[in-house]
């Protein structure tokens, strides 16, 4: 297992349908943890990243409802 943070700024304003969707990513295989920011417009996603590359997570992001531009990754 190789664990790896990845932070995302969020495209809209953090609001209940978000956070259920964000609750809804957490169960996506290889997905670990997914942490909102104090300011609540960015995520960090720790991830398995034998499981999932960048654009694969994304991807499932997407998919979960959860709308994100990449900002950067964190060992």
């Amino acid at each position: 297992m190789t664990k790896v943070q990845k932070h995302f700024r969020l495209q809209r304003p953090l609001d209940e349908p978000l956070m259920q969707n964000l609750l809804t990513a957490r169960s996506i295989y290889g997905i670990d943890l997914i942490r909102i920011a104090p300011t609540r417009d960015e995520i960090m996603v720790e991830y398995d990243a034998t499981r999932l590359c960048v654009p694969e997570l994304e991807a499932a992001l997407e998919r979960a409802g959860i709308p994100v531009a990449s900002v950067y990754s964190a060992g």
